[in-house]
């Protein structure tokens, strides 16, 4: 549970968000954000029994999308966010385009809305806007955009470790730019950070969060290889897993591949000396022998 300060982060976008038209004027943040954080709570269980309504208008929990058999992107978000909103989802779509594997079939993706006078009619706009830039047929049942009221909002926001505020003067919402990578039973594995999103980052994100139940030997390898970097925000090589990587590769060639071989080459030179011996003639019969007359 480590606090990790994202505030000025916030504070950036903040910023640019209340740009007036003039470009050598900016407007100072307001004093009720400046403490905004995210606490993480990895490995907790999420609320799953928390009420939402889906972008059809359809009663659902929280719940129903984690189904036991693969991981779950999850992401605190509002239909109207001026800019930050936009910035980071377009980033992940960006992203998860890169990989091989598709919404619905190996994860899902699931935005809550901050706002509770956002309706569905208006969550429904915003997963059409961003499952249209994904552009990958038959994988819209992996895409979830929920609204709901207030006391379900601030319920899951607590359990995620994401603060966020309303400042009335600009009616909008002020949060960190995270994502959550959560496992199929909903517990929270890891926090994504930023607009940006590598490949590499959201695939080993995604093989961490199922546990093994997504991804290949080598994706599993590779996690042994790397580990989450809080600063840096992607995965970084551990060089203690490397270095046992290195020394059982040393241990597989000493034991699987040159005592074999050791072994191999004296038993074949022994194997040479026994046969000279054999057909070399005794030395009586060589100089007491007695020429026929």
């Amino acid at each position: 549970m480590k606090p990790l300060h994202t505030s000025i982060l916030i504070l950036f976008v903040w910023g640019l968000s209340v740009l007036p038209v003039q470009a050598d004027r900016m407007e100072k943040a307001p004093k009720s954000i400046e403490k905004l954080d995210v606490i993480e709570h990895l490995d907790t269980q999420l609320p799953l029994d928390l009420k939402f309504q889906d972008s059809s208008g359809k009663p659902v929990t929280l719940g129903d999308y984690f189904k036991k058999d693969r991981p779950v992107i999850l992401s605190l978000n509002y239909s109207n966010c001026p800019m930050l909103c936009s910035l980071q989802l377009t980033a992940l779509v960006r992203g998860l385009k890169e990989l091989e594997w598709s919404a619905d079939e190996q994860y899902d993706f699931v935005s809550v809305s901050i706002d509770p006078k956002e309706t569905y009619q208006r969550a429904n706009l915003t997963k059409q806007k961003y499952f249209k830039e994904y552009d990958r047929a038959g994988t819209a049942g992996g895409w979830h955009f929920l609204c709901g009221r207030q006391e379900s909002i601030d319920k899951l926001a607590d359990a995620m470790g994401v603060q966020y505020q309303y400042v009335a003067e600009r009616q909008e919402y002020a949060h960190p730019a995270v994502l959550l990578v959560c496992t199929p039973d909903g517990r929270v594995s890891r926090y994504l950070y930023g607009i940006n999103f590598p490949k590499q980052t959201l695939k080993l994100a995604l093989v961490e969060a199922s546990e093994g139940k997504i991804g290949s030997t080598v994706d599993r390898f590779l996690l042994f290889c790397f580990h989450y970097d809080a600063d840096s925000g992607r995965y970084a090589p551990t060089a203690r897993n490397i270095m046992k990587i290195g020394g059982f590769a040393t241990v597989f060639i000493l034991t699987v591949v040159l005592i074999p071989y050791w072994r191999g080459r004296k038993g074949r030179q022994a194997l040479e000396t026994g046969d000279a011996q054999t057909h070399e003639v005794p030395q009586e019969t060589r100089h007491f022998s007695t020429p026929e007359k």
